[in-house]
C-alpha cells in the first residue's frame, strides 16, 4: 500500500466516499472474488487502517461508535468492503498489543499500513534465539492479499503443560497465501489461507494470547487499546452484517411494484425493517459500552449475546426479505440476492453463534453459576 496516505476527513465522512466508491464496483467485486485496489485505497484515505493506531505513530485512537456507523454505512453498499473496513480498524488494534519496538516496525511507513489477521490457533511458534520460528497453516484470514502484514496466532508448545498461545506479525513476503476462499457469499473478502515454513519472527513482534483476551495491554495505556476480547470480537463481524441487511431491504423495495404491492408484502418489508433497526440499536449499544469502558462480566456477556441476536435479527430478516420478493429477487442480476449470501456468510462467524459463548456466558451473568447437583 503507499505509504503516504492521508486522512483527508473524519471517519464518518470519509465513509461516504468509500460507500460511492464501493457501491461503483460491486456487482465487480462479487463476481471476480476481489475487491478493486480502488475501494481498498478509499478505506484506506477514509482512515479506518489507522483508526486504532497510537496518536504517537500517526493514528487515530478513534472511537468504536464512530467505527461501527461508518462500517454499517457501507455494508449497505457492499457488504465485502465493510468487512475489510472493520477488520483493518480492528486488527491493527491488535497490533497494538506488540512491544512497542514492534509497532514501530509494523507501522515504520506511516500508520495506514493494511494489517490481516489469523486469529484462530492454527500453528506453532518454537522459540529460538531472539525469537520464535513459526509454521503452519491459517485459513480464513480476510484480506490478507492487500495486507502489509499478517497477525498470526500460534502454540508455543510446552513439555508437560497445555502450549502457550502467541500472536506473532510477519511482513508481507514472508508467508505464502493459498486462494482457498470459496464460499457463496462475502466473496470478495479475500479470506484465504496463510502458510509458513520456520518464518524467523523476532521477538519483539510476538505478544501473549491472553493480553488480547483480558485487555490488559503491557506497551499502550491508550483506552482504545485495553479493551477485553468478547467486548468488541463480535462487534468487528456483525456491524457489516446489519449494513448489508440495510442494503437488502432497500434492494427487496424495488422488487415491491405494480401488482406486486400487496398488503401482505408490505408488512413483510416493516416487520423486516423492524428486525434491522433492532439489530442496529444491539450494535450501537456493544460499540457504547466500549466506549464507555463498562467492562464488568455482566456487560460482557451481554455484547456477546447482542452480536449473537443482532446476527440472527439480521439473517431473519434477510430471509423475510427473500420470500416477500420471491423470483424476481433471485435473479442473478438483482443485489437482494446478492446481500442475502453475504448477511447469511457473515452471520454464519463462530464469533456471532450463541451456541459457541454467548448463551453460556449471558446465563451463568443473568442466573449465577450452574449447581453442581443440577
Amino acid at each position: 500500500m503507499p505509504a503516504d496516505i492521508l486522512q483527508e476527513t473524519g471517519l464518518g465522512q470519509g465513509a461516504e466516499k468509500v460507500r460511492i466508491r464501493a457501491a461503483q464496483h460491486a456487482p465487480d467485486a462479487d463476481r471476480d472474488r476481489a475487491l478493486h485496489p480502488e475501494v481498498v485505497e478509499a478505506v484506506l484515505h477514509a482512515g479506518f487502517a489507522r483508526h486504532f493506531v497510537a496518536a504517537g505513530l500517526g493514528g487515530t485512537e478513534g472511537s468504536f461508535t464512530e467505527l461501527a456507523g461508518a462500517v454499517i454505512a457501507i455494508g449497505e453498499e457492499c457488504p465485502a468492503t465493510a468487512w475489510t473496513a472493520s477488520l483493518a480498524a480492528n486488527s491493527a488494534r491488535l497490533a497494538a498489543h506488540l512491544p512497542a519496538e514492534g509497532q514501530r516496525a509494523v507501522w515504520a511507513e506511516g500508520p495506514d499500513a493494511l494489517i490481516a489477521a489469523g486469529l484462530i490457533p492454527s500453528g506453532r511458534a518454537t522459540p529460538t534465539e531472539g525469537g520464535w520460528l513459526v509454521s503452519g497453516r491459517w485459513n480464513y484470514v480476510s484480506s490478507v492479499e492487500f495486507a502489509d502484514w499478517t497477525l498470526l496466532c500460534a502454540a508455543v508448545p510446552a513439555p508437560g503443560a497445555p502450549p502457550q498461545l502467541r500472536f506473532l506479525a510477519l511482513p508481507r513476503g514472508a508467508y505464502r497465501t493459498l486462494p482457498t476462499w470459496d464460499a457463496i457469499g462475502m466473496t470478495a473478502t479475500g479470506s484465504h489461507t496463510v502458510v509458513a515454513d520456520e518464518v524467523f519472527v523476532p521477538g519483539h513482534l510476538s505478544f501473549e494470547r491472553a493480553e488480547l483476551l483480558t485487555g490488559r495491554n503491557t506497551s499502550s495505556q491508550a483506552d482504545v487499546h485495553r479493551v477485553p476480547f468478547a467486548a468488541v470480537a463480535g462487534l468487528t463481524f456483525v456491524a457489516p452484517a446489519v449494513g448489508a441487511a440495510l442494503g437488502a431491504l432497500r434492494a427487496a423495495g424495488t422488487t415491491l411494484t405494480g401488482n406486486r404491492r400487496t398488503p401482505d408484502r408490505e408488512a413483510a418489508l416493516t416487520r423486516a425493517a423492524a428486525l434491522i433497526d433492532a439489530a442496529r440499536h444491539l450494535v450501537e449499544q456493544n460499540a457504547r459500552t466500549i466506549d464507555e469502558r463498562d467492562f464488568t462480566p455482566r456487560t460482557l456477556a451481554r455484547s456477546e449475546r447482542n452480536a449473537a441476536s443482532a446476527a440472527e435479527l439480521a439473517a431473519d430478516a434477510v430471509w423475510a426479505l427473500i420470500r416477500t420478493s420471491g423470483t424476481s429477487g433471485l435473479s442473478t442480476g438483482h443485489p437482494l440476492q446478492r446481500f442475502w449470501r453475504d448477511v447469511v456468510t457473515a452471520t454464519s462467524h463462530k464469533a456471532l453463534q450463541f451456541e459457541t459463548s454467548a448463551g453460556r456466558s449471558y446465563a451463568a451473568a443473568l442466573l449465577g453459576p450452574q449447581d453442581a447437583a443440577d
